[in-house]
């Protein structure tokens, strides 16, 4: 049997059973070796690609019950050239020590960061960053609790 997908802008087909693991044909049949098998459980995120946008755990989604789904991997979101901002990001602040879950972070963080929350806030007085700050000092705060 064959699944058609769409992944990283182009329809790919694939040789598969509509219940195998999306994280195994990406990996095996694609070649897209960004998604790392971690748990097999949906628990580390190792294995997180957006579908439509959103973060899922590629280990535990069939490709079945994609549809006519989009799938982004981190291939799909810059290249070494020209790296998606998050990549540059985590490259210039060292963000990774062995690297085996920076896919899931990075994967997992876009969503967050387009959804530009605050998008619709003006301030008058220009103190965008020091509000951006006090958000994140927030939320550093809120997941010590």
């Amino acid at each position: 049997m064959t699944v058609s997908l769409k992944v990283n802008g182009t329809v790919r087909t694939v040789p598969a059973e509509p219940d195998t693991p999306l994280l195994y044909v990406l990996r095996n049949d694609l070649e897209l070796n960004g998604a790392k098998f971690g748990c097999g459980l949906a628990q580390c995120g190792a294995c997180t690609v957006l579908v439509d946008g959103s973060p899922v755990r590629s280990c535990v989604t069939t490709v079945g019950s994609l549809g006519a789904s989009e799938v982004t991997t981190i291939e799909g979101l810059g290249t070494i050239a020209t790296p998606h901002p998050l990549q540059r990001a985590f490259m210039e602040e060292q963000a990774a020590q062995c690297g085996y879950c920076i896919n899931g972070m990075i994967m997992t963080a876009k969503p967050l960061l387009d959804r530009t929350a605050l998008a619709g806030n003006l301030c008058r007085c220009g103190t965008h960053g020091r509000i951006i700050r006090a958000v994140l000092r927030a939320a550093e705060e809120m997941k010590r609790n």
